[in-house]
């Protein structure tokens, strides 16, 4: 009942429209409930009600109430709308349809009521229907500048760039200040190959819209991508800023800070991002973590959190693609597919590509590649296509790409990338293939539902480490990292040419500079103090990141000048430094991999440290498979002990070195013939249990 004293419900109504329009969303919903006690019949009261609790991130509330507006109100188009976007957003896509296809009914072309069906109907990743709704509200509202974005994004995850192109272009004619448009250009350009002019589109969205996180992140990514890291690290501080909690920006500008190796402030970051993980408020990327000094429990932890993000994600669209598979036949061969954006003179390349020349005759198995990156028209890519069939899936997005897969009959798909470079969660989220591996460039559990097996050996994964795998596990009986035994070693040129020393020791530690945290470089300075004349040879790193190390080797009380920095060069040139180096020094918690494999075939050896995760244990098991268990170091300790006694002996450096081009020869570390025997009768394994009809399991060949 109401009374004299009791403003109108229309009065009430409009104190509620201001408290949502300024934000205060909690005073909004309050108010809505107390007035809908005086006015429990009044439709529009419960519509604001319904809308507040969805500022609120309360779907399922907000279905409830806005279902009772509809029973109020059944020919409310607003309402309509209001009910389908709350049961959009409660997850029930499709409930959301067949409510919004039904108000359709009731007032026909309504271009409101085909907008928010549009958007019921991406969500549900029914693109094709999408267009069409989005395209039919244009003609009731040819002047709404967010149908346009609207047909842009979709016409964008149909793979059709030109017509997204041409959509944004009518947005920005409607209205040339729209954050979003900005936004949505910054995707188009980026997937045009246009960095430097995505970037731009991102900021401006950011100047337009200065609160939104998203704005500043998505720069700092695209700066990132362009090499302009510390302009990148400077959007990730603005995002963080506003967004505090934001795993993925604080992932991002811890990493981007390590490789910068700009350490202020980087234990606090690393223990928030660590106390994000374990309070799982948020997801953040699993590749981040690997250079985290964290356990393997809490590494599977964020990878199960990231890849369930993933799967929520991407399921829509796995329903709509709907892949069956026909059993292959009993004799047939396994065709088995790769993918990768590392299928050039990259790190990826040049580990795999000895071994698939070593597969090219085998007539029980039919090899596939999948490039996620352009030719670069070098000698690796050359050689991997005339090893294989090479499918340049570069220009396709992540639907076309695992259609492509799935047509091509691949019984069995690597992922050669995991969390690692271009990103391949969501494609593997879609299932292309009946049976999927994790190996090679993450060296960690995926923690994915879609991921079956992950390819290891039992040093990388011992059993105490097993139990922290969400794939079913298959240990080769070597170094589960191939490496290619055709490498050629450059000319090397002088110790003067290179600026080192003529007289004295050279350690070198070419590993990226995100492994050079502040632990591992204490442990090569304890190194440098105890060996005179001794300089250490760094890969040169990007924007500042020598002088910084500079800085740090002087804190620490050494010369500035005792640090030598090696530029980029070709991987031949690469090669022939090390010639020139006496011995490699690892890093924690995230060793060194096909850096340590050109070290050894290039004749330099290595000292490691074993860690206590996959990726702190590779170049373990690459001395192990080599033969040089004397160069495995249970802990810092005996590290810093080893390289000091070592750095101190060149006899005995020489002496290690002759042994070291000995085994090279000698050991199964380099013979990839061997390898690809040993690979053949995993993938046999995998493919038998699948046509037999068994699950996935475990096996140690």
């Amino acid at each position: 009942m109401t009374d004299l004293f009791t403003p109108s419900s229309q009065v009430l109504a409009q104190q509620i429209i201001e408290q949502i329009e300024h934000g205060s969303f909690d005073d909004a919903e309050r108010a809505a409930a107390d007035a809908r006690v005086n006015y429990p019949d009044d439709a529009e009261l419960a519509r604001l009600h319904g809308i507040a609790l969805m500022q609120l991130q309360r779907p399922a509330d907000a279905v409830k109430v806005l279902e009772e507006a509809s029973r109020l109100a059944p020919q409310s188009v607003e309402v309509q709308c209001n009910l389908g976007s709350a049961q959009l957003a409660s997850g029930d896509a499709d409930g959301a349809i067949e409510y919004l296809r039904a108000a359709l009914r009731q007032s026909p072309g309504h271009p409101a009521v085909l907008l928010t069906l549009g958007n019921a109907l991406m969500a549900a990743a029914r693109f094709q229907h999408a267009r069409e709704s989005y395209a039919m509200a244009t003609y009731g509202a040819p002047a709404h500048p967010g149908l346009r974005l609207n047909l842009a994004a979709v016409e964008l995850e149909l793979g059709n760039v030109d017509q997204a192109e041409v959509h944004m272009q009518e947005a920005f004619s409607l209205h040339p200040r729209m954050d979003a448009a900005y936004a949505l250009q910054g995707r188009i350009l980026q997937v045009q190959g246009k960095g430097a002019e995505a970037t731009q589109s991102w900021l401006q969205a950011e100047r337009i819209s200065p609160r939104n996180s998203q704005y500043p992140f998505a720069a700092g990514q695209a700066l990132e991508d362009e090499g302009q890291l510390v302009a990148a690290t400077q959007a990730y501080e603005r995002a963080l800023q506003l967004a505090p909690n934001n795993g993925p920006v604080l992932g991002q500008l811890l990493f981007l800070r390590r490789r910068l190796c700009d350490w202020h402030d980087l234990d606090e970051l690393s223990q928030r991002l660590r106390t994000a993980v374990i309070d799982g408020t948020t997801t953040v990327s699993p590749f981040v973590m690997l250079a985290e000094d964290v356990d393997a429990e809490l590494q599977l932890r964020c990878a199960k959190a990231f890849a369930e993000s993933i799967e929520e994600q991407m399921a829509p669209l796995r329903k709509q693609l709907a892949f069956t598979r026909a059993k292959p036949a009993p004799d047939s061969p396994v065709r088995i597919g790769f993918v990768a954006d590392g299928f050039n003179e990259h790190a990826t390349g040049l580990l795999v590509v000895a071994m698939f020349e070593a597969l090219a005759n085998d007539d029980d198995l039919d090899v596939h590649l999948f490039a996620r990156t352009r030719d670069d028209g070098g000698p690796i890519r050359r050689r991997l296509a005339a090893a294989t069939t090479m499918h340049d899936v570069s220009a396709l997005n992540h639907a076309q790409v695992a259609q492509r897969i799935h047509d091509t009959g691949v019984e069995i798909l690597f992922d050669l990338n995991g969390y690692s470079g271009r990103d391949n969660a969501e494609l593997f989220a879609l299932r292309p293939a009946a049976v999927q591996v994790n190996w090679l460039a993450y060296p960690g559990s995926s923690g994915a539902p879609w991921m079956d097996y992950l390819l290891a050996d039992n040093t990388v994964l011992p059993d105490h480490l097993a139990e922290h795998v969400s794939e079913k596990l298959i240990r080769l009986p070597r170094c589960y990292q191939p490496n290619d035994n055709t490498r050629v070693v450059a000319e090397p040129p002088s110790r003067a040419e290179c600026g080192l020393p003529e007289e004295g020791t050279v350690f070198a530690c070419f590993n990226n500079s995100y492994k050079i945290n502040p632990a591992s470089f204490a442990r090569l300075m304890l190194v440098l103090q105890q060996v005179p004349g001794s300089v250490l040879w760094l890969l040169s790193g990007p924007d500042g990141a020598d002088d910084r190390l500079r800085t740090a080797a002087t804190a620490a009380g050494i010369d500035p000048t005792r640090l030598v920095f090696l530029p980029r060069l070709p991987h031949a040139d690469y090669l022939s430094r090390y010639v020139n180096a006496d011995l490699f020094l690892d890093t924690l918690p995230y060793n060194a991999h096909t850096t340590a494999s050109d070290a050894l075939w290039a004749g330099c050896p290595v000292l490691t440290s074993t860690g206590h995760t996959f990726a702190g244990r590779v170049a373990t098991s690459l001395l192990l498979e080599l033969g040089l268990p004397e160069l495995v170091c249970e802990d810092e300790e005996a590290f810093i002990a080893m390289a000091t006694q070592l750095g101190n002996d060149r006899d005995a450096l020489r002496t290690l070195r002759q042994h070291l081009l000995q085994q090279r020869t000698q050991s199964s570390l380099f013979d990839m013939q061997a390898y690809a025997v040993d690979f053949r009768r995993a993938v046999q394994a995998m493919s038998a249990r699948h046509r037999i009809g068994r699950k996935p399991g475990s096996l140690d060949l």
